[in-house]
């Protein structure tokens, strides 16, 4: 293949030159007038007068923060799909679909336009930072492998398509990105994850790869089985893509994953870079090292808040910008963005780790969730799941704590354990094994039911094993909470234990406590 890789040098210079000597603080002052300038028509900017603001305490006094579903309910239920110059103008084309809200298992995010052209600003960015890098690169000999959603997009309305977001992005590439661009399109419409990877190895193995991209939970599992279908005996992907240069991650924590990474990369000299892409926008890059911060794009279109937490709730949180937020604090994450979010809060939590240019460490979520292989379950999910599970065995769930199980050797899969103390309907003994295993089925169906993205975690079992289930005897909770020192008063069983020292601990209690598993 043609190495057209001088001609993203070109770009890369250019654009390395540019940042170089960007003042942050102003890019994102003119990032915020212009997106309130060009929405004063819409309903949004009549609303909150638009016409009348000058400065940011003007914009924040006039529009308060807001979620997904203030968003929704507010402004897009009532005309969806079709969101014309509601808070964006002109028509919105695509509407990228995502699970795990509140207050249904999917929700739909507006992609305008200028919002497509800034996700692809920030994906060549990342590739500039690569360049700058490795300066003998020769990324574009090969091919981009994007292991991301499938581009059957529902026609909502006429000229409104829904979809995953990785979806829309192939859908609607242009013809000279798609000459080095992986899968073809006659394989990324497969909806099925099964088929998907055993196609995907299959006609990977014919073609130069110089890039993959995906979130870290698909990948390993996709390049163990790219490894089995090879037949490599080492198993190492060096064997299989010797070009390979630029492995690209985000959309969950890295750190699980680091070691198994490491392995399939070895004698590769293939670098890991992550980002931190959203359906709400396409937000930092990593231009150093793993671990030392992503880089804010402050010129695509996006304007950040940072929210102290302890604020989050109150009728005037103390916002911050880059101009005054703290290194070390976290923050909850706030955008407005050319698809017409404003002052919306993403559900993420960040911290600075510096200000000029501004990088940021993606700290978790505003919400406790499980994600640790991108499934997004929320709480509420969690626990209607184990509420009907303890209904198919007519019993009732005195206590319940959940965590993640990451895979501890090649070709295993991660999954959840949840560790459930019953009520005493179910005995001292706790459940027979018969019930033990109706509970644990009960409980991965709901989850499916719930969740889309669970669901599509589960699919095959390829990404995800079932959910395991621990059943404690009666009292073990409060003697685990009491040995913390945290028996009574305001003190809860966490429901779900994120901490994995703290998980780790609720384990080994429960080892010396006789549980029964299933």
């Amino acid at each position: 293949m043609y190495d057209a890789t001088w001609l993203l040098r070109l770009y890369a210079r250019r654009r390395l030159r540019h940042l170089a000597e960007t003042d942050s603080l102003e890019t994102q002052r003119r990032v915020l007038s212009s997106l309130v300038r060009r929405a004063r028509g819409t309903k949004f900017g009549r609303e909150h007068e638009f016409s009348a603001v000058r400065s940011l305490d003007d914009y924040r006094s006039r529009v308060p923060l807001r979620d997904y579903d203030a968003f929704w309910e507010s402004y897009w239920r009532e005309p969806f799909p079709s969101l014309d110059d509601c808070t964006w103008p002109g028509p919105v084309p695509w509407l990228a679909v995502s699970s795990g809200t509140t207050t249904g298992t999917t929700k739909f995010i507006p992609v305008s336009r200028e919002m497509r052209r800034s996700n692809v600003r920030a994906g060549a960015d990342l590739l500039v930072h690569h360049l700058a890098n490795r300066p003998d690169s020769r990324l574009l000999a090969g091919r981009v492998f994007m292991l991301g959603g499938s581009t059957g997009l529902v026609h909502r309305a006429p000229g409104v398509l829904s979809g995953d977001l990785s979806g829309i992005a192939a859908a609607e590439m242009p013809a000279w990105a798609r000459l080095r661009y992986f899968p073809p399109r006659d394989l990324e419409s497969i909806a099925d994850w099964e088929t998907k990877i055993e196609r995907f190895a299959e006609r990977s193995l014919e073609t130069e790869i110089s890039a993959v991209a995906g979130t870290p939970s698909w990948l390993s599992i996709f390049l163990e089985r790219l490894a089995e279908i090879a037949g490599t005996a080492t198993g190492r992907i060096a064997d299989i893509w010797p070009g390979l240069e630029l492995l690209s991650h985000g959309g969950v924590a890295w750190a699980p994953y680091r070691d198994r990474f490491a392995a399939l990369l070895e004698g590769s000299r293939a670098e890991t870079r992550e980002v931190y892409p959203a359906s709400e926008g396409f937000f930092a890059v990593a231009d150093r090292a793993d671990g030392e911060g992503l880089r804010l794009l402050l010129d695509t279109g996006i304007f950040y808040e940072f929210v102290p937490l302890d604020g989050l709730d109150g009728a005037n949180p103390d916002c911050r910008w880059i101009g005054d937020a703290e290194p070390g604090v976290n923050y909850a994450l706030a955008v407005t963005t050319c698809a017409g979010l404003w002052r919306y809060l993403v559900g993420d939590t960040v911290t600075l780790v510096e200000r000029d240019p501004p990088r940021v460490l993606v700290t978790g979520r505003t919400s406790y969730m499980l994600s640790a292989f991108g499934e997004h379950v929320i709480g509420a999910e969690v626990e209607q799941a184990v509420a009907e599970a303890a209904r198919a065995i007519g019993a009732t769930v005195s206590d319940f704590a959940a965590g993640s199980l990451f895979p501890e050797e090649t070709g295993a899969r991660g999954g959840h354990l949840y560790i459930v103390e019953l009520g005493a309907d179910a005995g001292a003994r706790g459940p027979d094994a018969d019930r033990r295993a109706r509970f644990a089925e009960r409980l991965d169906a709901t989850l499916r039911r719930l969740n889309d993205d669970y669901a599509a975690h589960r699919a095959g079992g390829y990404g995800m094993d079932p959910a395991r289930v621990r059943f404690l005897p009666p009292g073990a909770f409060a003697a685990w909470m009491k040995s913390r020192g945290k028996l009574g008063g305001q003190n809860k069983v966490p429901r779900i234990v994120n901490d994995p020292d703290l998980f780790a601990a609720l384990r080994a209690f429960a080892d010396g406590e006789g549980t029964t598993e299933r």
